[in-house]
């Protein structure tokens, strides 16, 4: 009888199922909350033991990441309509970490992903392997021919890398005062826009400019 209580009296048929509700409910608290969520409150919202939860989800760290993973198809298809028609490296770049360090002010779910905020114990967490997937999807969006500006797949990870660690001082740091978005984005351009346009120029037969192009569909 208990049993039927759980998952609102309604559980889920399978673990593919009972899986993606526990992440459903994750979202829905971080988003109403603003912050991170603990195993025993996504229990409760289920009406389920702690147990039940921790045998799809060992940590709340694991919990949190696929949260944010759930959560941030929404923000990648408004970065794409931010950089579109950009398809200068260093332009788009600028624009794109710009738009990320102003959403993740707004957005809890992909703060959890890009930072460590929610643990405080791994000041390595927005380099992860999850946090650079993520990166590399954000890049694939941008309308910038990658190859023709001098980047293969190698220089492409260490690009990410390279707009991550940048991202995570102003997550540290965001300054004192902080720069409002034209003083951020003048910054960006300037420093990160030219170690970006680099590549073209330490790169034989790459393009040294581009164009802004409009997006035709």
């Amino acid at each position: 009888m208990a049993r039927r209580r759980g998952w609102g009296g309604s559980p889920p048929v399978d673990d593919e199922e009972a899986q993606s509700r526990i992440v459903a409910a994750a979202v829905e608290l971080i988003g109403a909350t603003g912050a991170a969520i603990s195993i025993a409150q996504v229990a409760e919202a289920l009406g389920v033991i702690r147990q039940t939860v921790y045998r799809y989800f060992p940590t709340a760290e694991t919990l949190m990441t696929a949260a944010a993973i759930a959560s941030v198809d929404g923000f990648l298809d408004r970065l794409t309509a931010h950089v579109a028609g950009l398809d200068d490296p260093a332009e788009a770049m600028t624009e794109g970490v710009l738009f990320t360090l102003v959403e993740v002010r707004r957005t809890p779910h992909l703060g959890l992903l890009l930072s460590s905020s929610y643990s405080g114990r791994d000041p390595d967490s927005l380099t992860s392997e999850q946090a650079r997937t993520f990166g590399m999807t954000m890049i694939r969006r941008f309308d910038v021919d990658w190859e023709r500006h001098g980047y293969d797949e190698e220089a492409l990870h260490e690009l990410v890398e390279y707009a991550l660690r940048t991202m995570q001082s102003f997550f540290v740091s965001p300054g004192n005062p902080p720069r409002d978005t034209e003083q951020l984005r003048g910054y960006l351009r300037r420093w990160l826009g030219s170690a970006i346009a680099a590549q073209s120029a330490i790169v034989p037969g790459s393009a040294g400019r581009s164009r802004r192009r409009l997006r035709t569909t």
